[in-house]
């Protein structure tokens, strides 16, 4: 039996050349970049080599760059550590009912310490309007909070514009892009946004090492308190190898950024035309946004098989797919950014979503589609 790979929006396997440059600081390389010892020094060169490699590859200055350990924690620090800044100004939040839980949870502990959070709706399509966001801003409103693209139906969204009205405002603006790095093309410098969420393990890097860009005079205090390591924006002895992997997948990434979205494409519309071959297009629904989407995530419902059966009778065809989230599709629970779009019921409860990434071919692809229809040909028996 074959075994293929299509989370990759869950997560990714590490890159042969970021394992490479980790195993080797593993192995030789153990002082604390802290000290000022020779063994110090040379973990403190190692770490801002990573940093200075990941500012240039993503646009930004160094300085502008904060380590973290992950991108959960990269959102939390941005939403606490810009609001701690600002809430003598105001304390009104705007987001999405779309954003990943690392956002929604942290705006629903702000809302326990006194912020008023708008939840904006979306089209059916998962894409947020401008409109709508303007419309939502009041005399206090401090920060927006918006991700670049969605991980579960991979609708990317209006973020120049958004960041654009922001900046007008005088209103501090944050993007989660853990999805969007290594899918599109990022340049800081040129992007009207204070903070930007990342993480390493969606790019082929190692899992537990994130970062957060901190545009240069936006307020941030820290929420983790000790030492004063990233500028004292973020306590705690640095992953140093996997910051040099992160830094060596960010490098990957951003060089074969064409190329990769071109791959992706064709997988994508591969399987979308096999499926139409073997199925036909009125038995499965695509959802998310046909002209602004990332190509590595095809989110589809099959009506008539339920999430869970599917998803069960792919993983015993080899086939690893998702439900949504995975923070959350452990628990199979209907997707909230599916909730949010307004899709039926029978969209709902039937959706999956193939992530594509490092490894996957056109082979697998066909294999797959036809693994479906052997599947909803069984299931609606």
């Amino acid at each position: 039996m074959k075994s293929i790979y299509l989370d990759h929006a869950a997560s990714t396997p590490v890159h042969p050349e970021v394992a490479k440059v980790m195993l080797n600081i593993m192995t030789e390389q153990y002082g604390n970049a802290s000290s000022v010892h020779q063994f110090g020094r040379s973990a403190k060169r190692i770490l801002n080599g990573a940093r200075d490699n990941i500012a240039a590859f993503l646009g930004c200055s160094p300085d502008e760059w904060v380590f973290t350990g992950g991108g959960t924690e990269s959102d939390n620090l941005a939403l606490y550590g810009a609001t701690a800044a600002v809430s003598h100004k105001g304390k009104h939040i705007i987001t999405t009912q779309i954003e990943h839980h690392a956002v929604l949870h942290t705006c629903e502990e702000l809302e326990k310490e006194g912020f008023k959070v708008t939840y904006l709706p979306v089209d059916s399509t998962g894409r947020v309007s401008v409109t709508d966001v303007e419309a939502a801003l009041q005399e206090d409103t401090v920060l927006i909070s918006i991700m670049y693209a969605n991980n579960e139906v991979g609708t990317v969204q209006p973020i120049q514009e958004i960041g654009q009205l922001a900046k007008e405002r005088g209103i501090l603006f944050h993007v989660d892009a853990v999805q969007a790095l290594g899918a599109l093309p990022i340049t800081l410098r040129e992007l009207p946004v204070d903070y930007m969420s990342f993480t390493a393990h969606k790019i082929n890097g190692p899992q537990g090492i994130g970062g957060l860009y901190v545009r240069s005079g936006a307020p941030l205090h820290p929420r983790l308190h000790g030492g004063l390591q990233e500028r004292g924006r973020r306590a705690g002895t640095e992953n140093l190898a996997g910051a040099a992997g992160f830094a060596k997948a960010v490098e990957i990434a951003v060089k074969g950024l064409s190329e990769r979205q071109q791959n992706m494409k064709l997988l994508r519309s591969r399987l979308l035309e096999e499926l139409d071959t073997l199925i036909g297009r009125e038995r499965y629904s695509l959802n998310g946004n046909t002209e602004h989407f990332l190509p590595s995530i095809l989110n589809l419902s099959f009506p008539g098989a339920g999430t869970d059966v599917m998803l069960m009778n792919l993983d015993m065809e080899g086939i690893a797919a998702a439900s949504g989230s995975a923070c959350t599709s452990g628990s199979l629970e209907i997707s909230h950014v599916l909730k949010a779009m307004g899709l039926p019921q029978n969209i709902l409860e039937s959706a999956i979503r193939f992530s594509i990434g490092l490894g996957n071919t056109t082979e697998e692809i066909e294999y797959v589609a036809r693994k479906v229809e052997t599947i909803l040909k069984r299931l609606r028996k």
